[in-house]
């Protein structure tokens, strides 16, 4: 039922995202009514322009790699061509399958969507073109959109990952700026789609929020798929002449490229909408929240990208269940940041949860890891597929960080979750049964080693 002027909600969520619809279909499970307000598709980036679309990719990539390299299989199969079309209507079909699904569900938790970019007028009021909808308490989840670099205009050959999943063809020459989670991802597509990719990162090092030997890993593999690593250097500027965009770098190099994807990061979707205004404190564009996701204002809460920290869809989502338990007087138990699991589904795949190891050591003082070698796993030689299982754990203490890399590795993250989550130490792991053969064995074999009783190891 569409919102009236007049109408007065227990919770009006201002974003229908990851974290604004779990918040919205919580609060409904839990009797409150609730107001959804939403400019675009329900679901937000995750879903349209996002985490779906870009694994969708991800795969198609996947399945060309294979037919790719299926002679080392003892498979006689070629890779023909990459039919984009083709391409892009499996990733549009996925993306429409979960739309229509969300929009079954909304209906079913009872929630009314009201349909319009949302402004904060004050902490009950948003006005929706013209419309004011007001609740007992608000909730700011408005999301993240892809940054760029001052001077670096988005259009034509130069786009964030946004346009580059509307591409129709497979571009020549690929120079991919930012080598973060989303650079690597689009940079490892790219190349099994059969571009041509450089990476260009400032840091010293690609995926830099990562335990630095997964770095080591992902540059080595990167450079084994021809992929070109430029890190420790920075970009100084782009032209774009006719069909080619030209790179200029600070160490005087010029790359020529028929694609510049900006991958820099995402920003706090927060200007403009009245926060300020309503007493909400902004910083660098961030909501300030307490641990209780609280902001300065009383009733007014935030979830998602637009709070410092992880910004990833199941962090909103998760957030937003709290938040919906909070308003409910549940008292849940807050979200601890370094239990968030985290996956890069580049190739190879990153999945971490926790602490890396400069971080365990700066929170802890000593520290000890042990590093687990693909190349003792079955299944990960059956997939022919390199890497390791890494865990940090305190003197004598609880596993703090578990850190992945290899193909399909982002599968194993839920038992390392629970690992660090659980505060478990390795001789609690250790007598766990891990079926065989599978990569799971190799969190088994690594808490058996870091246990003191390595079986398919050297200690």
């Amino acid at each position: 039922m569409p919102a009236t002027a007049e109408d007065t909600y227990d919770v009006v969520i201002l974003g229908g995202g990851s974290g604004g619809y779990a918040c919205a279909f919580r609060a409904a499970e839990l009797g409150m009514r609730v107001a959804l307000v939403e400019k675009s598709k329900l679901g937000g980036t995750c879903l349209h322009v996002g985490c779906i679309p870009t694994k969708a990719l991800l795969h198609a990539a996947e399945v060309a790699d294979t037919a790719r390299e299926g002679a080392q299989f003892g498979v006689r199969s070629t890779l023909e061509s990459i039919d984009m079309a083709g391409v892009n209507a499996y990733k549009d079909g996925v993306v429409g399958r979960l739309h229509k699904g969300l929009q079954g569900l909304a209906k079913a938790h009872a929630v009314d969507i009201v349909e319009g970019e949302g402004r904060l007028v004050d902490r009950s009021t948003v006005e929706v073109d013209g419309r004011r909808v007001t609740g007992r308490h608000v909730v700011l989840a408005t999301g993240s959109y892809p940054k760029t670099l001052p001077g670096l205009e988005i259009g034509g050959r130069v786009m964030t990952s946004e346009q580059a999943l509307q591409l129709d063809h497979v571009p020549d020459r690929v120079v991919v700026l930012g080598g973060g989670v989303i650079g690597v991802e689009f940079a490892s597509v790219f190349r099994s789609f059969g571009s041509e990719v450089t990476v260009v990162e400032a840091l010293p090092r690609l995926v830099a929020a990562e335990d630095e030997a997964v770095s080591k890993v992902l540059e080595r593999a990167f450079r084994k798929r021809k992929i070109t690593v430029k890190v420790g250097v920075k970009f100084t500027g782009a032209t774009q002449a006719g069909e080619v965009v030209t790179v200029s770098l600070e160490d005087g190099t010029t790359i020529e490229s028929d694609l510049l994807l900006v991958a820099v990061g995402r920003g706090p979707v927060t200007d403009g909408l009245g926060y300020e205004e309503a007493g909400v404190t902004l910083d660098r564009g961030f909501v300030t929240t307490d641990e209780r996701l609280r902001t300065g204002v009383e009733g007014v809460y935030a979830v998602g990208d637009i709070v410092p920290g992880l910004q990833l869809a199941h962090r909103g989502f998760q957030q937003g269940i709290f938040v919906a338990e909070e308003i409910a007087g549940l008292a849940p138990a807050t979200i601890v940041e370094s239990t968030i699991p985290r996956v890069t589904y580049c190739n190879p795949e990153i999945a971490s949860v926790g602490l890396t190891e400069a971080q365990a050591r700066e929170a802890h003082g000593e520290v000890e890891t042990y590093e687990y070698n693909l190349g003792g796993n079955g299944k990960s030689q059956i997939l022919q597929t390199q890497g390791f299982v890494k865990l940090v754990r305190t003197k004598d203490g609880p596993v703090v960080g578990v850190h992945m890399i290899g193909a399909r590795m982002g599968e194993q993250i839920g038992e390392a979750q629970l690992i660090v989550g659980w505060e478990a130490h390795a001789e609690d792991v250790a007598p766990l049964v891990h079926a065989h053969p599978t990569q799971n064995e190799a969190l088994g074999e690594a808490h058996l080693a870091l246990a003191g009783k390595p079986l398919h190891a050297h200690n």
